[in-house]
């Protein structure tokens, strides 16, 4: 049956009508969805690509739940660019901020600023600072592995390869950072433990050319050196050409912390002894996890001390 013109035109009006229904829900559904920012460290590190990596599979296998924007700074030092980009993530007024913070303190009051803003926080890799957190009135988890412990696990295995008053030296990471702190912390448990004899301790600030100046600096004055205990594989990775350099391989132990591909086939070939694997392509997804949580009111499984512990292991040859 063939409508009269006003019916056909009221016909034509409700389709249209109904066709803009449509889009509107799904836009309504999609501004739900919560947008989660990952902030990190050096994309210069292998650790945090792998990181950013493991965060992008994650978010692609729940696209539904979450949307991710994920930034990183140009080297492990430079503070006042990550600083810089949590400002950008309150400004687009992100839901939930997953950082690893290039400095323990430096981060906290920027990060004060978020929350205010409604913005929930997860602390990943490196802890903020405890004391400054409490000055601020903030509670803030910290996702991530027992630092002190993994790098102990590294320096008692090192330690079964040296004898009592060996000479060993720790490149540590960014001496501002908790986990550079926690690491060369769980170096010196092991160390004292086996009665080596810790000649130095330098930043090599996790990056490869400092490891490689200051490993090269610790050999020439103390020549009696038997291991370089790095931080972090990149420092490790920068050792090892020091030791070559100066014709002590073989002689010369290194070990590293977090088990990053450019280090696995010198574990092989024995010119890196141990790491440790903190799970670098999951570091990110548990504290995206856990901000999720956080979004939805849901308890996160954290401590009384606000640490949701994740695993670390031993790897060596």
């Amino acid at each position: 049956m063939k409508l009269p013109f006003a019916g056909r035109l009221l016909a034509v009006s409700l389709m249209a009508a109904l066709g803009t229904i449509a889009p509107l829900q799904f836009t309504l559904a999609d501004a739900q969805k919560p947008k989660v920012a990952l902030v990190m460290k050096s994309l210069a590190n292998e650790f945090f690509l792998t990181m950013e990596d493991g965060a992008k599979a994650y978010q692609i296998e729940h696209s539904a739940d979450f949307d991710l924007v994920s930034n990183g700074i140009k080297d492990e030092s430079d503070t006042a660019n990550q600083i810089r980009i949590v400002e950008q993530m309150i400004v687009g007024k992100v839901d939930a901020l997953v950082i690893a913070p290039a400095d323990s303190k430096a981060l906290v009051p920027v990060l004060k600023k978020a929350m205010d803003a409604g913005i929930k926080v997860v602390n990943i890799d490196n802890q903020l600072d405890a004391a400054v957190l409490k000055s601020k009135g903030l509670q803030v988890p910290f996702v991530g592995p027992d630092n002190r412990k993994g790098a102990k696990l590294v320096g008692d295995y090192l330690a079964q390869q040296l004898k009592a008053g060996d000479q060993v030296g720790i490149i540590e990471g960014v001496p501002t950072t908790t986990n550079a702190q926690m690491r060369t912390a769980g170096f010196r448990d092991a160390m004292d433990a086996a009665q080596m004899k810790i000649v130095s301790v330098q930043s090599g600030n996790w990056e490869i050319d400092k490891g490689n100046a200051v490993a090269s600096a610790m050999l020439n004055e103390y020549p009696d050196l038997k291991a370089l205990l790095a931080g972090n594989d990149s420092m490790a990775l920068g050792a090892v050409s020091a030791v070559r350099a100066a014709g002590k391989a073989g002689k010369v132990q290194v070990v590293g912390y977090d088990n990053i591909n450019a280090i696995k086939p010198m574990l092989k070939d024995g010119r890196v002894l141990a790491t440790a694997d903190q799970f670098a392509a999951r570091q990110a997804v548990f504290g995206i996890e856990t901000a999720l949580k956080l979004i939805k009111g849901q308890p996160t499984g954290a401590d009384d001390k606000g640490v949701i512990q994740t695993p670390v292991e031993l790897v060596s040859k």
